[in-house]
């Protein structure tokens, strides 16, 4: 069966071509990805700051169907060889969403074809499956993306339950107010993480919140402040040369990203001791942080449990990650899929209220 997928949640244009029998012959996952085409607006965003979302719908509409037409061409594949479309129902922002629910039910039902709508940050979770070292199930996911912060149990596809959560600033958040902060473009996570390969290990004291607390639950919006603050007392002080300006801010990025880092490990570790999982998955884009998957990487040698990782070009957002996770629902149960040419988008959207039954 091949799937087309098409996302168009946020920034993202994504649109893949996946076919199921790599899956379902037991070979490595990603040699189902047949064809795929992205386009990032970031570029586009840049200049204010963060994401626009009448200028990303508008940029989703004019980029769609070339990404098709490429992802088909790579394939070597005609619209008439497809056999299902999965798309982005959410969370996203809704006319993002919009674009591409139309689009991709436009095109079932114009090729008579049955589609389904697949959550975002199912997506995510599964991609690590495509990497050459993918868990087994259960897992516990680490979804580090956007304005999401999660740990998830994942007994197999489709049954997903919440263990903690983002109580306000959402990692990825964290990183793009912090840059602003510091002075850097948007968006925040590169450019932070970048900067601090140049910073002192320990100049600055920052919060590490709900590091010990008992639940699985996250909070940044405090460590953020704490950034802030020394932005503050820094700029109230005596005129410093730009070297030493230079310095402070990397020295500042290296304690943020120690501190976020920390918290994320430590809460991570907690959950497989928890539920006994010996896996644990990372996905979204702050996945792509290099000093994360060191500090899992060396975590995971000393506690007895595996790490496993998206290829970092599947971390930020995909059609791969849509076509896939459609594929494999579709796989474990049919009864999602739908002829219906009514384009319905979940903005908001709980993973877990969408388990199989």
């Amino acid at each position: 069966m091949i799937v087309l997928g098409i996302e168009t949640s946020c920034d993202e244009t994504g649109v893949a071509l996946y076919d199921t029998a790599a899956w379902e012959n037991g070979d490595l996952a990603a040699k189902g990805i047949l064809g795929q085409g992205l386009h990032s607006q970031i570029a586009m965003h840049r200049e204010y700051g963060g994401v626009v979302p009448e200028l990303a719908s508008r940029d989703h509409i004019r980029r769609v169907l070339p990404l098709l037409d490429e992802s088909l061409a790579q394939a070597k594949l005609t619209l008439g060889q497809i056999d299902a479309v999965a798309f982005t129902q959410g969370p996203g922002l809704a006319g993002a969403l919009l674009v591409g629910s139309a689009f991709a039910k436009s095109l079932a039902q114009g090729l008579n074809l049955p589609s389904i709508g697949v959550h975002h940050l199912e997506g995510h979770l599964l991609s690590p499956l495509l990497g050459t070292s993918a868990p087994s199930f259960p897992f516990i996911a680490l979804l580090v993306s956007g304005g999401h912060t999660q740990l998830m149990l994942v007994s197999k596809v489709g049954h997903y339950e919440l263990l903690g959560e983002t109580l306000d600033d959402a990692a990825g958040e964290a990183f793009d107010k912090t840059a602003k902060l510091l002075g850097l473009d948007y968006p925040g996570g590169a450019a932070i993480s970048k900067l601090a390969e140049k910073g002192q290990v320990g100049r600055f004291d920052l919060p590490k919140p709900m590091l010990h607390s008992k639940d699985l639950d996250f909070s940044f919006s405090g460590l953020k402040t704490a950034v802030l603050n020394q932005v503050k007392k820094w700029d109230a002080g005596e005129l410093k040369s730009p070297e030493q300006m230079a310095q402070f801010h990397a020295d500042l990025a290296r304690s943020f990203v120690d501190s976020l880092v920390a918290v994320l490990v430590s809460k991570s570790e907690k959950a497989l001791k928890q539920t006994g999982c010996k896996h644990l998955v990372l996905a979204g884009g702050v996945g792509a942080n290099q000093q994360l998957r060191s500090a899992l990487n060396e975590k995971a040698k000393k506690g007895g449990f595996e790490v496993h990782y998206p290829p970092l070009e599947l971390c930020t957002d995909n059609g791969v990650m849509i076509a896939f996770a459609g594929a494999l629902r579709m796989l474990a149960d049919s009864k999602g899929l739908s002829k219906s040419g009514a384009f319905d988008i979940k903005p908001r959207w709980d993973l877990a209220s969408n388990n199989l039954t």
